[in-house]
């Protein structure tokens, strides 16, 4: 849910004069219509104007038309519903990177501006609290990036694919692009002949008329904006059977279908081994999007995850190291995808604890001793704090890089917070603290503070100093269980690898 102002009495949808609407949670006001029109936010630490206060996303209704090339503007239109927590005479909406045609607010047609990289909306008649309001943005959707600004899209050999971590989906289609406010999708796409489309979700329907195809999919489940995916291509999907009869579907480059077979027949035994640690698999479908994309990361983009081609292709990764990387990308599902972050300041818990399960199972498949992984992560620590800050309060991120956050602090260095907390409260807590996480706050959005009280609840004592050193301290503290651990007194502080991935084919 949307931390958004309190409301005030109702006023009339007619009244169009100048009124100050009470401050934010997060201390932003909303502008009366006469007011200059600014981008807003949610106040997050490390994206200010991400986000928007006022109203909660229920749906997303997204419609895009491919051109058939890579390089030109797609056409869309977005049907936004959400439930107003304010009254607004303005409605922004996170949006940049594409030319707005006409705005409707429920059916009829509003003036629109722009703010920064917001899109403001002006409606006919003010929107009480407590209402429902229907929007509808048709815009163009452009793939190739601006100066300084990546694009959410990633253009592949033959089409496109999402990667809109951390801020990237309003440069895809307008939206409350924040993890904070989680929502229902629709996605439709329209194709040339001869290319197929994949969403989030199952299909929910397949039309071809005069040599196109539109392809539609729906999410079971909410999902944050920076989970939405789509590809298109000559990709061919395959269908497999997971536990309990889990659909799994996977999108690759037909030509390389036979390659990675070997490798996506793995994903049904992975989802078991998970299932035996946290308990069932949290969404209605899961499969890999192999793209032919250079990206420098994987994504773990809700029930399809994207992966660069190479991971499978390129000889040099030991299959050991691969299976841990899908595995990565496999825990987001409950950590990160399920249970979403409330800030971005709380990414360490889902790049902590995938990063975790990656290095389990290179323990299992691998044979690389988890211990012998976080001593040496310990010795690295108090570097990689000092460039990119301790584990639950990162540093901020260049402007425009969606990439900037993704920082060794909040992989290894977060997983070594974990590490230490289960030499601290005893194996057993600790994995009952687990299952405890993701079924409390499945489908929702969950902070640090709150991790801080369960893991205290579960462990029946009060971990605030533990979780105070470990989480935002500038050095790291002794590692429970073992006073010989020491920091690297010389190394110099690790630069993050491929701007947040920290190894070659590198989750994220």
């Amino acid at each position: 849910m949307l931390l958004t102002p309190q409301s005030q009495a109702p006023r009339s949808r007619r009244r169009k004069t100048a009124a100050a609407l009470l401050a934010s949670a997060v201390s932003v006001c909303l502008l009366a219509a006469s007011a200059p029109v600014v981008p807003l936010g949610v106040g997050d630490r490390l994206f200010p104007y991400l986000g928007n206060p006022g109203y909660d996303v229920t749906s997303y209704d997204l419609s895009f038309a491919y051109p058939g090339s890579n390089s030109r503007p797609l056409r869309a239109v977005t049907t936004i519903k959400a439930r107003t927590t304010a009254d607004l005479d303005r409605v922004n909406l996170d949006f940049a990177h594409g030319t707005v045609d006409s705005v409707d607010v429920d059916g009829e047609p509003a003036g629109f501006s722009t703010a920064g990289e917001d899109l403001v909306i002006t409606p006919q008649e003010a929107v009480p609290d407590g209402t429902s309001m229907r929007i509808t943005v048709r815009h163009t959707s452009d793939p190739v990036s601006a100066k300084g600004r990546e694009s959410g899209w990633v253009r592949t050999t033959d089409g496109l694919a999402m990667a809109n971590q951390a801020d990237a989906a309003h440069r895809v289609f307008p939206c409350n692009d924040h993890p904070s406010d989680k929502a229902m999708f629709t996605i439709r796409v329209t194709t040339p002949k001869g290319l197929t489309a994949v969403a989030n979700g199952l299909p929910a329907g397949v039309a071809r008329s005069d040599g196109s195809t539109t392809w539609t999919y729906r999410t079971h489940h909410p999902m944050a904006t920076e989970l939405a995916q789509v590809s298109i291509g000559r990709s061919t999907v395959l269908h497999r059977t997971g536990p309990h009869g889990l659909p799994v579907r996977d999108v690759v480059p037909t030509r390389d279908r036979k390659a990675l077979e070997p490798w996506l027949r793995k994903t049904p035994a992975q989802i078991a081994w998970m299932e035996r640690k946290l308990g069932r698999y949290p969404f209605e479908t899961y499969g890999m999007l192999v793209a032919d994309a250079s990206t420098g990361f994987e994504l773990e983009t809700q029930t399809l995850s994207l992966f660069e081609r190479e991971l499978f292709t390129e000889s040099a990764y030991p299959e050991w190291y691969v299976e841990s990387i899908m595995v990565h990308e496999l825990a987001h599902q409950w950590f990160g995808d399920s249970v979403s972050p409330r800030t971005w300041s709380d990414l360490w818990l889902n790049e902590g604890y995938a990063t975790w399960y990656e290095a389990l199972y290179a323990e299992v498949r691998g044979g690389k001793p988890m211990r012998d992984r976080m001593k040496a992560a310990y010795g690295a620590s108090d570097g990689w704090r000092a460039v990119g800050g301790p584990p639950a309060a990162p540093k901020a991120p260049e402007p425009g890089r969606k990439t900037g956050i993704f920082r060794h602090n909040v992989y290894e260095g977060a997983t070594l917070v974990l590490y230490a907390l289960r030499e601290e409260i005893g194996s057993a807590a600790f994995d009952r603290l687990q299952r405890a996480w993701v079924g409390r706050y499945q489908d929702g959005t969950a902070s640090t503070a709150d991790y801080v009280r369960l893991a205290s609840e579960i462990s029946g004592r009060d971990l605030s100093g533990f979780f105070k050193d470990w989480l935002y301290g500038e050095k790291t503290p002794p590692m429970p269980g073992h006073p010989d651990w020491k920091p690297q007194a010389s190394a110099k502080p690790a630069a993050p690898a491929k701007q947040g991935a920290p190894a070659p084919g590198a989750a994220r």
